[in-house]
């Protein structure tokens, strides 16, 4: 079976469970600025804390022991430690040229877990490796010049070539999936879902594609103004196995938002969110039980087939979850009329 056929019977069966946060994960492990130099990056003439993404080569035993703990928890999908890794992030630390290499390295860390964990559960059934593609820190959408609304740090093919490389990088390394997350700027997400369809044709190969939005408040929208449908609209051209959303929102503030999509997404439906709000101090309190009862509400109302964590959760948020949706039956997709 190919891995969308695989995805397709779990999905069809049960409700899939993602993985959850990966940078609070890495904060459990108080990283100084020389653990995230290593030995071959120790003269760097900038500073490096704060780069998760190049800690897949400095610090490789980490970001495989996390991988390895989110499976042990039960997830059937883990995300690569790639969320800033192209080369228009990797600006902010003068790193562009390495970016291949950081994509390649998690690709192959969490292929690695993957495949020892399967070692040492014979029969679990299979796992799957999704390499993260995430929003970038320029946005197409909105100027960074309030003096100037008409401005653009970067151009939309500049957008797309620094992930058609990071796309490259995750399929070399072993990624069985794509997924562009935490969307906030449609059209960034757009020059993802275009870098990946143009890989797709130029090497006469396909993976499953999941997307996933961000809505950032009480209004329903985007950071860029869009409603959901008109997010969803604007992306169901590419055909994602999975749509959804996660990251900005805890479980009870995107329960409307996940609703709504359920009820017009023809495909998979996702749903990852932060464990609860940040508290003053910028952490997340919410008890791993707490986010999978608000996920389970969401199962029981038959609207989910993907769920996991984002921001703020850990491996027992995962396990909970795991747990609370178990005996669900799935989403079903629905059948929407097309006449006008």
């Amino acid at each position: 079976m190919t891995t969308y056929e695989q995805l397709t019977d779990i999905l069809n069966r049960r409700i899939a469970i993602i993985d959850g946060a990966m940078g609070t994960m890495i904060q459990r492990y108080k990283l100084q600025e020389a653990d995230y130099r290593g030995e071959r990056f120790k003269d760097w003439p900038g500073d490096l804390k704060g780069n998760n993404d190049l800690l897949s080569i400095t610090q490789p035993h980490i970001i495989k022991a996390i991988h390895r703990e989110y499976l042990e928890a039960g997830a059937d999908i883990i995300e690569t430690d790639t969320f800033n890794a192209q080369a228009v992030s990797m600006a902010d630390y003068e790193m562009q040229s390495l970016s291949y290499e950081m994509n390649v390295a998690a690709a192959r860390l969490a292929k690695e877990a993957v495949a020892e964990y399967l070692a040492a559960h014979p029969g679990s059934g299979p796992r799957f490796v999704a390499g993260a593609i995430g929003p970038m820190n320029k946005t197409l959408s909105l100027s960074p010049d309030v003096n100037n609304p008409g401005y653009r740090a970067v151009t939309f093919d500049e957008i797309a070539d620094a992930y058609s490389a990071q796309i490259g990088a995750l399929i070399e390394g072993g990624a069985d999936l794509l997924l562009v997350e935490t969307i906030f700027d449609t059209l960034n997400a757009k020059a993802a879902l275009f870098a990946i369809q143009r890989y797709f044709e130029e090497h006469h190969t396909t993976l499953p594609v999941m997307i996933s939005g961000t809505i950032t408040d009480a209004s329903g929208r985007t950071l860029s103004g869009q409603t959901l449908e008109a997010f969803y609209i604007s992306v169901a051209h590419a055909r994602p196995l999975s749509i959804g959303l996660n990251c900005a929102l805890g479980g009870a503030q995107m329960r409307p938002y996940v609703e709504e999509l359920a009820q017009i997404a023809t495909c998979y439906v996702s749903c990852y969110p932060n464990a609860g709000l940040p508290n003053a101090m910028g952490a997340y309190d919410e008890r791993p039980e707490d986010t999978a009862a608000v996920i389970a509400d969401f199962g029981r109302n038959g609207w989910i087939n993907i769920v996991g964590g984002c921001c703020g959760t850990t491996p027992d948020h995962i396990r909970a979850i795991a747990a609370a949706v178990r005996e669900m039956a799935p989403r079903k997709l629905p059948v929407l009329e097309t006449t006008l």
